[in-house]
């Protein structure tokens, strides 16, 4: 089980290293949209895989520990998120400080809530 968070984890953390940083580059602002869209898609990644394996016998214990507390553990990045939310605030940027975590927790809900209606759907599909 250890081995299975253990490597989980080195691929989300890789997983959030190479995309966040590539939507980063690409916004080409200092607004912190790397950040946000890996927590929007770990958000709604971690609904889909919890629901599935939670309502599926196909998916062991070791699996589900591997994609959930693993791979989404080290693809998230709340922390990141809490240091960018203080900097924009330190620099004077209150305005984008609200806007920033405000998002973040608003689009990151609806990513869980679309997560968990995708998993939900998977469940009927295998099913029928």
């Amino acid at each position: 089980m250890i081995w299975a968070v253990a490597l989980g984890s080195a691929f989300g953390g890789v997983a959030r290293y190479l995309l966040g940083g590539l939507v980063q580059q690409a916004s080409r602002g200092s607004f912190p949209v790397g950040t946000l869209v890996i927590n929007v898609s770990g958000s709604f990644l971690l609904g889909l895989f919890y629901r599935y394996a939670a309502d599926s016998a196909a998916i062991t214990p070791e699996v589900r520990a591997f994609l959930t507390i693993g791979f989404c553990g080290g693809y998230t990045t709340f922390s990141t998120f809490s240091y960018e939310t203080v900097r924009l605030i330190e620099d004077g940027e209150g305005g984008r400080a609200l806007l920033y975590a405000g998002l973040s927790l608003l689009l990151s809900i609806g990513g869980m809530l679309l997560g968990l209606a995708a998993g939900r759907e998977l469940l009927v599909l295998r099913r029928s």
